[in-house]
């Protein structure tokens, strides 16, 4: 009578064949979950920016900044100021709504850069750039094509941003 069964090497064999498998899913899954990631950043940041060039329109200038915050919500054109947090604060004027709720990045450890510049000491908040960290190493959108070694110091976070939107009379490095 023979023994009906898997031999110890032959279930070794499946077992190999299955880590192996698994190993590949999860790290395309991975990979997937990244780029889903920052495609958000780089639409949240376009949303951002198109808001940014509306309340241009309306005022003149960008609203004030200050650090990972757009100083602009409940924004009052004569005092100049306001306050806003990322993910929390509709960013407003008092009459207009520019953006309901203004979006946070998806990473809690990595936030979003607003920072507006002056152009001459008569014209304030007439450049604005917006910065976020990418997290896919190749993407191609990142600052200098370098996602690693971006050209710019400013920190989203528990690292340095390596991509951003900026007003079309700026770049992300000036």
């Amino acid at each position: 009578m023979k023994n009906k069964g898997f031999t110890l090497v032959e279930l070794l064999v499946v077992m190999a064949i299955l880590g192996v498998l698994v190993t590949l899913v999860a790290g395309g899954f991975r990979t997937a979950q990244m780029r889903g990631r920052d495609g958000k950043r780089k639409s949240d940041l376009k949303e951002i920016a198109n808001s940014l060039e509306v309340f241009y329109s309306d005022h003149g200038e960008y609203p004030d900044a200050n650090g990972v915050q757009i100083q602009a919500c409940q924004y009052d054109p004569a005092l100049g100021s306001g306050d806003c947090t990322w993910g929390v604060s509709e960013f407003t004027d008092g009459v207009t709504v520019y953006f309901k709720t203004l979006p946070e990045d998806p990473v809690s450890s990595h936030n979003y850069v607003y920072r507006v510049q002056l152009i001459t000491d008569n014209a304030n908040n007439q450049k604005f750039q917006l910065f976020a960290r990418l997290e896919n190493p190749e993407d191609q959108n990142c600052l200098g094509g370098d996602c690693a070694n971006p050209p710019v110091t400013h920190s989203c976070g528990a690292q340095t941003c390596n991509f951003a939107v900026t007003s079309s009379n700026t770049t992300p490095t000036e």
